[in-house]
């Protein structure tokens, strides 16, 4: 390998859109890897720059650091990861995406019924929750699916909550949060 294939922290930092204190987040976590200069700098190789493309790709879609921790433990550790090795990931997560999408289409449509109507009848409103029945399921926004409670939140370090987690949807954020009474 030649000095030139390593990357410092500010030029991992520019090529994949980091900060630095992330990146050495990252590096404590286990999800990247540097060696150190004999003065004790990081260095990085470049196939990195794909482990943090592919960090950014499944933290957007709702992955928490755990998960991703895992994806990337599975791939070699003692060359750049090929296609294949990819597929391999992908393929697992190709279900829990599909579960996503559907949640998703069904939050979309439940929304543009309840909010188009203006919650005028509320016998026939899905999140109209008299008596607080649904405040015995436990916390969070109960009325949506459970993939969708907490994400889009990020804390902790930069991950996504679990669903049903101890930080899981700590308030309102959005129709669906207000179940503890009807809406309107």
């Amino acid at each position: 390998m030649l000095p030139t294939d390593l990357l410092t922290v500010g030029e991992l930092s520019q090529r994949s859109g980091f900060a630095p204190s992330a990146l050495r987040f990252y590096e404590r976590q286990g999800l990247i890897a540097a060696t150190r200069t004999a003065g004790g700098q990081r260095r990085y190789e470049r196939h990195v720059l794909r482990r943090l493309a592919f960090v950014r790709a499944a933290t957007a879609m709702g992955l928490s650091l755990d998960e991703v921790a895992q994806a990337l433990a599975s791939l070699p550790a003692a060359r750049t990861p090929t296609k294949a090795d990819w597929s391999v990931i992908s393929r697992r997560w190709r279900t829990r995406l599909d579960e996503e999408i559907v949640a998703l289409e069904a939050l979309r449509d439940g929304l543009d019924s309840c909010i188009g109507c203006g919650c005028l009848s509320l016998r026939r409103c899905r999140i109209s929750n008299p008596a607080d029945r649904i405040g015995a399921l436990g916390p969070g926004a109960r009325a949506l699916p459970a993939s969708l409670r907490g994400a889009g939140r990020m804390h902790h370090g930069g991950h996504r909550p679990q669903p049903d987690s101890d930080c899981a949807d700590p308030g309102p954020s959005g129709p669906a949060a207000t179940e503890s009474g009807p809406v309107g």
